[in-house]
């Protein structure tokens, strides 16, 4: 192994990370601007180290010089350990208050999806990842309009 190799995959890495940051920071501003625990930057690293463990894995896959018959891979492992840190982060989000109030559970599923996106683009699922992360905004946006206009107090208090 080189100690500095150049490729043309790693700028498409670069690239995938850098799409998913500009998602999942779509999603974190949602929750910067409604004062959340993890905000603008925390989604957009998430997104990214999502993506780059991910696209890390298959790089790992594809340096080794044997055939598929001798490599045995399971990639879902490596999104369990994405989920498995993800989730630790998104615990520490949550937070029960003396009146028995639970907060930062939306913030903390955020967390995970915007992880889920990074993954889809490190898969090269862009359409997917774009889809879902406006489904997202839609979501968050959406449901605190209709509890507006509804009276209902929010899921997540301020």
């Amino acid at each position: 192994m080189e100690f500095i190799s150049f490729s043309a995959y790693q700028i498409q890495v670069l690239a995938y990370v850098a799409i998913s940051m500009v998602l999942g920071g779509l999603v974190g501003l949602d929750r910067q601007l409604a004062d959340k625990p993890a905000g603008l930057k925390t989604h957009m690293l998430v997104a990214g180290s999502a993506t780059l463990f991910v696209s890390l894995g298959q790089i790992i896959v594809l340096s080794y010089d044997v055939g598929p018959e001798l490599m045995k891979t399971d990639p879902i492992r490596i999104i369990e350990a994405v989920i498995t840190g993800v989730s630790f982060l998104g615990a520490g989000t949550i937070i029960k208050r003396w009146s028995n109030k639970v907060e930062g559970l939306t913030t903390a599923a955020t967390l995970l999806l915007v992880a889920a996106v990074g993954v889809c683009v490190a898969l090269a699922q862009i359409p997917l990842a774009v889809g879902v992360a406006l489904l997202v905004l839609l979501t968050l946006r959406g449901i605190r309009f209709i509890e507006e206009k509804m009276g209902w107090e929010h899921e997540e208090s301020e």
